[in-house]
């Protein structure tokens, strides 16, 4: 192939952002369902109706970029069949003792025997957090009135890959939590650096947690 024939392959476009944002919940009674949601303090961010029966309702979790929707007319599938619907947590037993607060029947806190990814239904379970506290191992689980499958999964470190760029909070709790886990860290950085007071302890934050929700090699 000549030059003058050479093809040229056109511009790889960047890659639009599709951000997963609505999940929809398939339910029988949606008073009852609106009753369970707000119960677990989610905020509702609208309830419309219309006069030929139709009725959407949204609510978001507390920190949660993606929001469900139940309602009148909204899905033809059927009520509970919506499983595995996971809420990543910090802390999976303190966020079971706030949903078992609130009255909901809560799983007690497990890990999968092949110590990767829960199986379907309970198959599988231990009981308890992973052994080894990893991220992505330790759940609870539970269910709205129909049956809808809730997952609670912790997560403390991210993958590789999983976060790009900037890291990236959706609430101050979480926020919380990472500067915990830093500041638990950097007192181990100072035991094994003489114990001397460290300066610079928030440049050592600040690459700490950056390089946790990147899922790179943490600082020492």
């Amino acid at each position: 192939m000549t030059n003058t024939q050479m093809r040229v392959e056109p511009a790889r476009a960047q890659a639009i952002d599709t951000k997963l944002e609505v999940i929809v919940i398939p339910v029988s009674d949606v008073e009852r369902a609106k009753g369970f949601y707000s119960g677990l303090g989610w905020r509702l961010d609208g309830d419309f109706a219309t006069d030929g029966g139709f009725r959407v309702m949204q609510f978001t979790p507390p920190g949660s970029p993606c929001s469900i929707i139940f309602g009148t007319g909204v899905t033809s599938a059927a009520p509970g069949s919506a499983q595995g619907l996971h809420l990543i947590v910090s802390d999976v037993e303190a966020a079971r003792a706030e949903f078992a607060s609130r009255g909901v029947e809560v799983s007690e806190v497990f890990h999968d025997a092949g110590g990767i990814f829960h199986h379907a239904d309970q198959d599988g379970r231990v009981p308890g957090p992973d052994p080894r506290r990893r991220s992505y191992a330790s759940f609870a689980s539970f269910s709205d009135p129909d049956g809808n499958g809730w997952v609670f999964q912790e997560i403390t470190a991210r993958l590789p890959g999983r976060v790009d760029g900037d890291t990236m909070f959706t609430s101050s709790a979480d926020l919380a939590a990472a500067l915990r886990r830093a500041a638990a860290a950097h007192g181990e950085h100072e035991k094994r650096t003489g114990g001397q007071h460290d300066a610079n302890w928030p440049d050592w934050y600040a690459e700490y947690i950056i390089r946790e929700q990147a899922g790179h090699d943490l600082p020492t």
